[in-house]
């Protein structure tokens, strides 16, 4: 019985919060946060685990071998950014974030259609890659983003917002002596509650942890963040949180790409081969020489 009542979460769609694979934590398959029983998938060759459901059947060819491979994670994961806020055509949307994850999301917002789409980082490879798509980049080393945005839009907000940061988020002047900046990890939570309008929408793909052994303070360790909730609350705003439920979307976008309506592969800064993956998640991690996704080819 408890296998069949936790099966429920996949049957309906909730690929992302299936507890029979790995019981007790909730999504932790492949290796969602607390790695999973399985290892990663970049090998030579690999087993998929439960492939009659997880497989995706591709068009033949290599013509969208690119993009296609950006199914397996951050474009079903940016897009479910965009459906968490519930994006519509004609929106303003503020995406958090301009690292695979959330240019996929500000890319799947200029899908949907919305109208205007900021998108905010400090890294200008990663802000140039969101010109490319015709969104607005920000660059919070400028200056307050919320304050940006509301200047440019003449001291309007935006419909929605979306964390594709997470808790390892950083802030304008939170560099420490070192010369790298310090996690403060509720920051993007709050500058979105400050730019959004009342009765919006907040989508948070973003990554956030029960638990945090390296957090800033005693909450942050255990999870807890300290947020604008009154704002919140005054505002009536609404959010929706969760990892991707992958499945619910690769087939759908699949054919957005075979049909040349999506080219999520724009993403891609670099083709290395296996060998150097070492070198290539080094220099992604420290976001320097423009490695702002990596496509890995055994």
């Amino acid at each position: 019985m408890w296998r069949a009542a936790s099966a429920k979460n996949c049957q309906r769609g909730f690929t992302g919060f299936c507890t029979i694979v790995n019981p007790g934590f909730a999504g932790g398959a492949y290796g969602y946060v607390a790695m999973g029983p399985w290892r990663g998938g970049q090998a030579e060759y690999l087993q998929v685990p439960h492939a009659d459901f997880n497989c995706l059947p591709l068009p033949a060819g290599d013509v969208f071998e690119s993009d296609f491979a950006m199914l397996a994670d951050i474009f079903p994961t940016g897009y479910h950014g965009a459906e968490l806020a519930q994006v519509s055509p004609g929106e303003s949307v503020a995406v958090f974030g301009c690292g695979p994850v959330g240019l996929m999301a500000a890319y799947s917002c200029v899908i949907r259609g919305a109208a205007a789409v900021y998108a905010i980082d400090h890294v200008q490879e990663r802000l140039d890659k969101a010109s490319e798509i015709g969104a607005i980049a920000i660059n919070f080393d400028d200056g307050d983003p919320v304050a940006q945005i509301r200047e440019m839009r003449g001291g309007d907000g935006v419909d929605k917002t979306i964390d594709a940061v997470g808790y390892q988020a950083a802030a304008q002047g939170s560099s420490a002596a070192g010369g790298e900046q310090e996690e403060v990890p509720n920051v993007v939570l709050n500058q979105m509650i400050d730019v959004i309008n009342p009765t919006g929408i907040m989508g948070i793909p973003g990554l956030y942890v029960p638990s945090d052994p390296g957090g800033v303070d005693e909450g942050a360790k255990r999870g807890s963040l300290s947020i604008n909730f009154g704002r919140l609350f005054e505002k009536g705003l609404r959010l929706g949180t969760g990892q991707c439920n992958v499945k619910r979307y690769n087939a759908y976008l699949r054919d957005l790409i075979a049909a040349g309506k999506a080219t999520p592969s724009f993403v891609v800064s670099h083709e290395v081969s296996l060998d150097d993956a070492v070198d290539a998640y080094d220099k992604f991690d420290k976001r320097i020489d423009g490695y702002t996704k990596v496509i890995l080819n055994p």
